[in-house]
């Protein structure tokens, strides 16, 4: 009884109107297209293969996209690049990422988001394997290099748009949680791997065996994806394919403008902003912070054990919120509670790490922070899947630039912060501030029905809080 009253809550209120009147089935688009999807959806063993491939997708691209980071220190002292110079190089890489994630969104909703995952795959594996390749033939390396990272961006970007476009359209609600947090535990992993693997053949081979592992193996998986879980199929994209979507992102303009002002996604769009700006801001500083404060600690130690945390935290979370859903809780009210976990409690940790005198225990508060960060996996970046799964690739692609930019923006801040201050509590009160101006946010607005219908089909409903 439970589920059935979940299901009822939470249901368009397209699916209702069939009920009442079945003529609608043959004069509006909407319940055939919900029916059509729900009938395209993977099964779970096929779910399950999907999650694994798409896990190692995850890991393969960060290793990717950390292998410049690793080797900037020896490709500096090879090219005699001055420090400007290097963060030149590694700072292009977040400018292409800017720009394709809403174009990488919207096109995965119309052909299909593993389609462009393939392809975006493919290239920027070669672009990996091929970067050593263009910085000793090309006369000035630092031009090469800086435009190279620049495609990495443009091509990575469009990635977890795509998968959410891929999720929305494939998985059934009560599972999404799960496969989105065992997914995003690949960048844990990736980062891992690379760190240690990595590491490793810098020093044994030269910082090329980096790049050319990292993009072979990107490539290998693209073509094991295309060639067992796609079936080899032909042209991946067409012309026709973009021209004619069916019954997928049929928004126009105006039903843009219009699904844009519900609060319900507004919200969603200023808390991942939030989220992903404090995540920025703890990735880019606490390796200082621990430098500063910590002079004489292992590096080693509190680069390593925060992701070793994040990645269990990340799977244990999705499959919290997959099991509440299951056992009937409004998915609404899931969506929150990981939310109040992911931004809510981190804070206090986070908080404690402004008194904090001891190294194991700064290690021990930001290993909670960075494991706990992990359940937004269920939060708020599942939620545009439940609020608009027809074109929620193109809607995480506005949520990821947005909170791409605001990231930038506020490391800058927290930078300046520091030297005004000279203290670090200020940069983790200012974290806290803008996870608590989130979580406030969608505690209040955050909902869990599905609105582009209602807004294709021109219908307005009231808005529950």
């Amino acid at each position: 009884m439970a589920v059935l009253q979940k299901h009822g809550k939470n249901c368009s209120p397209d699916s209702v109107g069939t009920k009442e009147n079945p003529a609608d089935n043959f004069a509006q688009v909407g319940p055939q297209k919900k029916w059509a999807e729900s009938s395209q959806t993977w099964t779970r063993p096929l779910a399950r293969i999907w999650t694994v491939v798409l896990l190692l997708g995850t890991c393969l691209l960060y290793c990717a996209r950390v292998a410049m980071p690793i080797c900037a220190v020896s490709m500096a002292e090879k090219f005699s690049w001055s420090k400007r110079e290097t963060g030149m190089v590694l700072g292009s890489f977040f400018w292409g990422y800017c720009f394709t994630q809403v174009l990488g969104g919207y096109v995965s909703d119309r052909v299909g988001g593993e389609k462009v995952m393939l392809l975006s795959a493919a290239a920027w594996g070669a672009m990996t394997a091929f970067t050593p390749i263009l910085a000793h033939f090309c006369s000035q390396p630092i031009v090469s290099m800086t435009i190279s990272r620049f495609l990495m961006g443009l091509l990575q970007g469009v990635h977890y748009p795509s998968l959410a476009s891929l999720c929305s359209q494939k998985v059934v609600e009560s599972e999404r949680g799960f496969l989105m947090s065992t997914v995003g535990s690949g960048s844990y992993l990736g980062t891992l791997v690379i760190g240690g693997i990595g590491s490793l053949m810098l020093d044994l081979y030269g910082w090329e065996s980096v790049f050319y592992i990292s993009g072979l193996l990107s490539m290998l998986w693209a073509y094991c994806m295309w060639k067992y879980l796609l079936k080899g199929e032909g042209p991946i994209i067409t012309l026709e394919s973009l021209g004619s979507a069916g019954t997928q992102s049929k928004m126009s303009r105006r039903n843009w403008l219009r699904l844009l002002r519900q609060p319900a996604v507004c919200a969603v769009i200023i808390t991942h902003l939030c989220t992903a700006s404090t995540f920025f801001t703890l990735l880019s500083w606490l390796p200082t912070f621990f430098k500063d404060t910590f002079p004489d600690a292992k590096g080693w130690v509190f680069n390593v054990i925060p992701w070793f945390v994040a990645i269990p935290s990340s799977l244990f979370s999705g499959c919290l919120s997959d099991h509440l859903i299951s056992q009937g809780f409004d998915t609404a009210s899931v969506r929150k509670l990981m939310q109040f976990f992911s931004m809510g409690v981190s804070s206090v940790f986070t908080l404690c790490l402004c008194g904090t005198t001891t190294f194991p225990t700064a290690v021990a508060f930001v290993s909670a922070t960075m494991g706990l960060t992990t359940f937004s996996h269920c939060g708020v970046s599942v939620n545009v899947q439940d609020l608009a799964p027809s074109c929620a690739g193109a809607l995480f692609g506005v949520m990821n630039t947005c909170g791409a930019f605001s990231g930038v923006i506020m490391v800058y801040f927290s930078g300046y912060l520091i030297e005004a201050t000279g203290s670090w509590a200020s940069v983790f009160g200012l974290i806290s501030l803008v996870n608590l101006l989130g979580l406030g946010t969608f505690l209040t607005f955050a909902e869990a029905r599905r609105m582009d219908i209602d807004i294709i089909k021109g219908r307005y409903h009231n808005i529950h809080i």
